[in-house]
């Protein structure tokens, strides 16, 4: 029996964690929201009893639309409020994995067990969305350069965004230009596509990039000049980024230093001394 809820409670570990999958890329929509309602994802028939009343809480604190921009973001195919579930349910897999499995008894244990499984879906999303942001923000600059060069050639802003959408190798931004380019086939202005982008990502590269189009369009500027202006300025602030980076390196290579390397060499210095200290050795030798 115990051997049976075991393999029911690993089961249902590994559901919710495949259900985090993201979709593949044929079945992306402009209208995201009503996809997911209609197909859900893998484990929403595990969920679903809980969902309505997450998303009330959810709503409640205000935290639906933030936490589904992530969710959009990283593509994953759950539900604000099904992400939610799978919070709850892994709170109570994990701690009944230690209590039945491993027969622990300690309350302090146990609820430590069920705040890791309540927060480990955010800490997951979280590092994802870090990964995506990063790599967005690094292929921003050669991204720009491309889309100045369509432009300079005498492609309009659309015809250069469909250019480097189907020659340039498929990466985050590529998708975020997609998903622009399709809101504005459906009958989004250009302008409010760029806004909801810079909204869902929430970097300020990006939303540099998106305020340097905007003012170009209401202002008049060629396009073509302020995608040379924005090419400059996103190779400059990467170029700071990389200085930050360097000027944190040394203080990383403290940890290391103190917790691994200088006790390895104390005992490689201090080690034959203090052994010959204990064994009395040391004073025979002085007194010679």
């Amino acid at each position: 029996m115990i051997y049976i809820l075991y393999i029911v409670l690993i089961t249902g570990m590994v559901l919710v964690f495949v259900g985090l999958l993201p979709k593949p890329a044929e079945t992306v929509s402009v209208f995201g929201d009503k996809v997911k309602e209609e197909q859900g994802s893998m484990i929403t028939p595990f969920l679903r009893p809980f969902a309505p009343l997450n998303k009330a809480i959810l709503k409640l604190f205000k935290a639906e639309k933030r936490l589904k921009d992530k969710i959009d973001l990283v593509k994953w195919s759950v539900s604000p409020s099904e992400f939610y579930s799978s919070k709850e349910l892994l709170a109570i897999i994990l701690p009944l994995n230690l209590y039945v499995v491993a027969n622990i008894r300690s309350i302090w244990i146990l609820s430590a067990a069920f705040l890791l499984g309540f927060l480990l879906p955010n800490i997951v999303l979280a590092a994802r969305v870090k990964r995506k942001k990063y790599s967005i923000v690094r292929v921003l600059p050669e991204t720009v350069d491309l889309l100045g060069l369509c432009v300079g050639a005498g492609l309009d802003f659309m015809a250069a965004v469909r250019w480097v959408i189907n020659k340039v190798k498929v990466n985050p931004l590529i998708e975020e230009l997609s998903v622009v380019l399709r809101e504005i086939n459906v009958g989004k202005s250009r302008n409010e596509a760029l806004r909801d982008m810079s909204k869902r990502l929430q970097i300020p590269d990006v939303t540099s990039f998106v305020r340097t189009l905007v003012q170009a369009d209401r202002m008049g500027t060629p396009v073509e000049e302020a995608f040379r202006i924005l090419s400059e300025d996103t190779r400059m602030r990467r170029f700071h980024r990389g200085e930050r980076q360097a000027m944190k390196a040394p203080l990383k290579m403290l940890i290391p230093l103190v917790f691994f390397i200088l006790p390895v060499i104390l005992i490689i210095v201090a080690g034959p001394i203090l052994i010959r200290f204990t064994s009395g050795e040391l004073f025979k030798g002085l007194a010679r």
